[in-house]
């Protein structure tokens, strides 16, 4: 069994899931780490709207729920997701990482015995660029490989998936 842990900061689309168990062969056995959105990446999640074009995301940026407020909906995305990895044929199991997530990654990695972590995240142009992405920090922590995806848009205007590999 192939074993990934997927670190995801919105819930998995079809998409998303059809692209993520068809990356191996093997039978895929899945650890998903949520991440609510929470205040301190506010000011980048604005950049990051403004430079692709998304005035009206970055207006409500301010209007983001967070603490307790941004968990529960975190843990319905994660419940969501977990559902359809199962429903593919999948084993998933997940948590929601409060705190430092590549901490906790790097445990979970470990903990596991992971083959691979696979960041599934939205475009971020900013934390990108200087290389503090999840993706890019990941692959200091972890000994495995570390493959960068982006996820679709849940709202039906699905793009091509873009994706980059890289492992330590």
């Amino acid at each position: 069994m192939f074993t990934s842990v997927l670190m995801i900061e919105q819930p998995l689309t079809a998409t998303d899931v059809d692209f993520v168990t068809s990356l191996h062969d093997d039978h895929m056995s899945f650890v998903v780490l949520m991440r609510p959105r929470g205040d301190e990446d506010r000011l980048l999640r604005a950049i990051d709207d403004v430079a692709l074009g998304e005035l009206e995301q970055a207006v409500h940026e301010s209007e983001e729920p967070e603490g307790e407020e941004a968990t529960r909906p975190a843990a319905q995305a994660l419940n969501y997701s977990l559902h359809l990895l199962r429903e593919s044929g999948s084993e998933a199991v997940g948590q929601i990482v409060d705190g430092h997530p590549l901490d906790r990654l790097r445990t979970v990695v470990d903990e596991t015995s992971a083959d691979e972590v696979i960041v599934l995240t939205a475009p971020h142009l900013v934390e990108e660029f200087f290389h503090r992405d999840w993706a890019s920090r990941a692959r200091h922590k972890v000994g495995v490989p570390v493959l960068k995806l982006y996820a679709h848009a849940a709202d039906g205007d699905e793009e091509e998936n873009e994706s980059e590999s890289e492992s330590k």
